[in-house]
């Protein structure tokens, strides 16, 4: 299923833990959208918080489609993230059944996930979101990098794709404050390549300065910051919630019948395993136990993707991955818990 993903956000991503920590704190405020009826307290209301951390409701009204596909994997409807998108802007959630996008029944089942407030990110919170962003860009270019290695420029331009349409301007105030370069241009010019002249020698060029600038914008953090575990855990936690969602998305009858989103899904699973391989020596030192927990998971997870073309069967069924996904994140989220009350 073929999208052309397009959005302008101005909240943190919903694939993030939103946490209230001694490092930083979350606010809320009145939305522009049409719920700018509700009050502030009702903004922080809409993310509650158990100890450190929790996960935060997704706004239908500014939400990427990976974010939204979570609701399409949960109720099973073939682009329901395009029929949210299409029918915005919503004044509350109830909205979705008042505007035939679902039905109560099936609002029901997902109402305690949704929300229409904004909410402001301040702290620790914001770079965890910050980096979460920069970790989907970077998982969707790895995909593409596989395809466009496989001679399959057609299947690598929508990952290409997604990180300008989907992405970046969501990110583009908080590149702004960090004082990042631009890097729009490159990533739109790589696109462009991919699509009219998918022989250009060029696309070697910008390919490389496109990840050479969002991994500069991700050293834009302290780098300490990004040697953390307990910082690092939670971005990887977003990215595999993310993932979750687009393979939960990509999956029907049993059968791969979306497979850019498979392909999504594999970029952001190996982007996490990247990033905990950076922190794992640390992480098995300070915490064993939980350690052998987000490895043997991390492993797992990793053979469900075996290439970037997907296989003619699923390797796990969405269920087994989600049962992956929760265990990485229990074990994570005790390390996460532990380190923020020794600070």
């Amino acid at each position: 299923m073929i999208r052309f993903r397009y959005i302008c956000l101005t909240i943190a991503s919903a694939i993030i833990f939103a946490l209230t920590s001694c490092n930083g704190t979350q606010t809320a405020e009145n939305s522009t959208t049409p719920a700018a009826n509700s009050s502030p307290q009702a903004a922080t209301e809409a993310v509650s918080h158990s100890g450190h951390s929790s996960k935060k409701k997704i706004n239908i009204n500014n939400a990427i489609l990976s974010e939204l596909d979570k609701f399409e994997g949960q109720l099973g409807v073939p682009a329901l993230s395009n029929k949210i998108q299409a029918s915005r802007p919503y004044g509350s959630p109830e909205d979705l059944v008042s505007k035939k996008v679902i039905t109560q029944e099936q609002f029901d089942k997902i109402k305690e996930q949704v929300t229409t407030q904004e909410v402001v990110l301040t702290g620790e919170p914001k770079d965890v979101d910050y980096m979460t962003k920069l970790g989907l860009m970077k998982g969707h270019l790895l995909v593409a990098k596989e395809l466009l290695d496989q001679n399959q420029p057609k299947k690598a331009e929508p990952h290409i794709g997604h990180p300008v349409e989907e992405i970046y301007v969501d990110v583009e105030d908080q590149l702004n404050e960090r004082k990042v370069k631009e890097f729009k241009t490159s990533l739109v010019s790589l696109q462009d390549f991919v699509k009219s002249n998918p022989k250009s020698p060029k696309i070697k060029t910008d390919f490389t300065s496109s990840m050479q600038a969002v991994d500069g914008a991700v050293n834009a953090l302290p780098a300490d910051q990004r040697s953390q575990p307990r910082f690092v855990l939670q971005v990887i936690n977003g990215l595999l919630d993310a993932a979750n969602s687009e393979y939960t998305a990509a999956i029907a009858n049993g059968k791969i019948s979306a497979e850019i989103e498979y392909q999504d899904s594999r970029g952001f699973v190996n982007y996490a395993d990247d990033l905990y391989k950076g922190i794992s020596s640390k992480v098995a030192k300070d915490y064993p136990q939980e350690s052998k927990g987000i490895e043997a998971s991390i492993a797992e997870l990793i053979k469900v993707w075996p290439s970037a073309i997907a296989p003619a069967k699923p390797v796990k069924t969405p269920e087994d991955v989600t049962k992956l996904v929760k265990t990485i994140e229990e074990n994570s989220q005790k390390i996460i818990d532990s380190s923020s009350t020794s600070t």
